[in-house]
This record gives structure tokens, sequence and C-alpha cells, in this order.
């Protein structure tokens, strides 16, 4: 049953004096704390009729308020984490509720490089499976190599833990050359021991190079961007493929990142066209666009935060509790990070490699990532708990 003209005009009144009873409570609440010059100047601005007295009674309300917002509470669990692991990483980035938060990941500059892969071309592709075990780098030489985390830890070890790492076998456990071009994009199945490459020589029969890859969380559909401006869907049992319905919701140039949310419900594109999208997740069109986004330069990538709330729009990665925004600078190949909430910049970190780093990810729930480099290198990095 739909609202009558008389309810809609009814509850744009009752907005309207919610908001005037808010301002008369921030006006007591300034009067309170002693703010007197900032109490006048928004008594004046709103035109506050009959004058407010102070009153803290605005404090009170919103401490209230916190403890009982739905939302805050409503959250959906994790895929791929344990509660305890759910724990370790916390609820993630929400910059509607709160900026002051006490961050328990390390600091970026602290994480040090555990172990190097090799190419024999340009590492330009990486991703995590989604429990954090294994890493999967694509090189321009064709190749794929699957690596094992824990290998990779004992590895590192002291001397005087060799021999168990022996024992435990090598820290790359395949190499595949199953593409005859340069490998750009990977991306592991969520649910299945499965992992998805796009390449240069069009093997996901699509007449256009692919540039980037993204599952659904239930691992049912993958979507695919490439040379080309239109995005494909693929339904992954039947290998069918999907294109959004309206042409005119496309990009206009090539498609360089695509990402689902958390749950599915809608994914974010990236282009050379300068503009960012968001598309439903169910019907596949696109609901917004951000025109030229950053000025109309080419948009290298796109990422959600957890709740789906915040997007970001640079080659830059979240750490696995979002409290910091990491970015590799290509000129000095140093890692540059920053607080996710209040944008202070943090430590750099030199990340050794002799060429600029393409592509950087970082674990899904632990304090790890990967840099891919054109120096035909793979570095993992990892921040140990202090032992003492």
């Amino acid at each position: 049953m739909k609202d009558t003209p008389e309810k809609e005009t009814e509850d744009s009144k009752n907005i309207v004096k919610k908001r005037e009873q808010l301002y008369r409570l921030m006006i007591s609440q300034l009067f309170y704390d002693g703010h007197q010059q900032l109490a006048m100047q928004l008594s004046s601005l709103v035109q506050a009729d009959p004058p407010c007295p102070p009153s803290d009674r605005l404090l009170h309300v919103t401490m209230i308020g916190l403890q009982h917002e739905p939302e805050r509470h409503k959250k959906d669990p994790i895929p791929g984490l344990n509660p305890i692991q759910e724990i370790l990483v916390g609820p993630g980035l929400d910059l509607e509720y709160e900026t002051d938060v006490e961050i328990t990941a390390p600091e970026p500059a602290l994480y040090e490089t555990v172990y190097v892969t090799s190419h024999k071309g340009a590492c330009r592709a990486g991703a995590f499976s989604l429990d954090g075990q294994l890493i999967a780098t694509g090189s321009a030489d064709a190749s794929i190599k699957i690596l094992d985390v824990d290998r990779m830890l004992a590895k590192s070890l002291s001397d005087a833990m060799e021999s168990t790492t022996d024992s435990q076998g090598h820290p790359v456990i395949r190499t595949l050359y199953d593409h005859l071009e340069e490998v750009t994009a990977l991306d592991f199945h969520p649910r299945e021991p499965i992992l998805a490459s796009g390449s240069k020589d069009a093997t996901i029969k699509d007449s256009y190079g692919i540039k980037c890859l993204s599952f659904h969380p239930t691992g049912d559909y993958l979507l695919v961007g490439t040379l080309y401006h239109v995005i494909r869907l693929y339904d992954f049992n039947t290998a069918q493929c999907y294109v959004c319905s309206v042409p005119c919701h496309q990009h206009s140039d090539t498609i360089t990142s695509i990402k689902y949310t958390q749950g599915g419900k809608y994914y974010a594109s990236a282009s050379k066209d300068g503009s960012i999208k968001i598309w439903d997740g169910v019907s596949n069109r696109c609901v917004n666009t951000f025109y030229k986004a950053h000025d109309g330069a080419e948009v290298c990538s796109v990422a959600f935060t957890r709740n789906g709330k915040q997007e970001h729009r640079t080659q830059a990665v979240f750490n696995h509790t979002e409290d910091f925004v990491l970015f590799p600078d290509e000129a000095t190949t140093s890692l540059c990070a920053w607080n996710a909430r209040n944008a202070s910049r943090r430590q750099l970190l030199s990340l050794g490699h002799n060429g600029p780093v393409r592509q950087i990810v970082h674990s899904p729930h632990s304090a790890a990532f990967l840099t891919c480099s054109d120096d035909f290198r793979a570095r993992f990095w990892f921040k140990r708990l202090q032992t003492h």
C-alpha cells in the first residue's frame, strides 16, 4: 500500500521539527560546555526561538543512542573466518560511527620479508586464498606459482629450525604453465580449491585480454574485466556469459579493476575512462557512476570495506583489520601507509624491489601481504608476534 501525499507531507514536517529539536540540543550543549561564541553563531544561523538554556541532555541522549544503535551491533559473519579469527580481525572500518578507535594491528613499517619467489618475467598478479593459507603469483612469462604460507614461514625461521623446514617441503607447491601470454589477473574460489586466472591470451572464452577477475562470495559467479569496455558475468557452473542489458551503463574504455562487496549485493568497477561504477549484483545493472573520479585520470583499482559502505579508488589495499591503507610508491619502491580513519601518514617501509611494484594484496585475516614487481620477484611480508 503506497503512502498518500498527505502522509508524505506530514512525515516531512516531522523531520523538520526533529531537526529543529536537534539544533536546539546542540546549542544547549555548546552553552553547557562553555562554547558561548559557537552557540550564539549556531543559534543565529538556525534562528532558535525561544533562546536555548545550557543543558547536557545531548550528551546523555547520544550515549544512550550509541548503546542501542541496531546497525552497529548487527554484523554479518566474515566468510572464511572462525569466531576466534573474527575477534582478531575486528569489526573493520565504519566511518559513519566513529573515528577514534584503538588500533590493534601492527604498523605496516614493522613487517619483514620472509620469502621471495622469482619468475622469468615481470610479476604482475597475485592473490590470497580466502583462508589465507595459499598465495598465487602470475607473471609475464605466462607462469603461475602457488605457494603455501605455512611453508614460507617455516622456511624463514632461524638455522635451528632448518631441519623442520626441510620436512615440510618447498614453499612453491605447484607451478602452472597453462597460459600462452602474460598472466594479468588471479582470484581464488571462496569455497572450492580452485584458482581462476586471466591472461592476455584471452583464455576465458573472450576475444579480449583479461585485466581483472572477482568471484562472487558464493563462488557461483565470476566477474571478468577485459581490454574491452563491457563487463562479463560468468555462471561458474555452466560457463554461460552474461552482460548488462543496457548498453549505456557500460564503461567507455578498458576495465582495470572489479570487486564484489562481501555479501555480493553490489560490485564496483574501475576503468581507463576515469569513472567508477557501482552495479547491482542481482540485476547486473549500473546503479551509480562517479564520473572523473580522479579528475579524469585512469582509475587503477577499487575495493569495498567489509561493511560495504566505503569504497576506495586507488591501487591500494586495506590491511586485514582495515586500520591502515597501504600503497606502493612506484618511484621509490617503498610502502606508504595511512591510518584509514584519520588519514594520518605512517612510517615508510622499503619494499626491497628493484623495479616498480605492480600488485599488492593483503592476507584476509593475518598480518601478511604480498608484493609483485617488474623485477621478476614476488615478496611475502609478515609481522611475527613478539615472543619473550
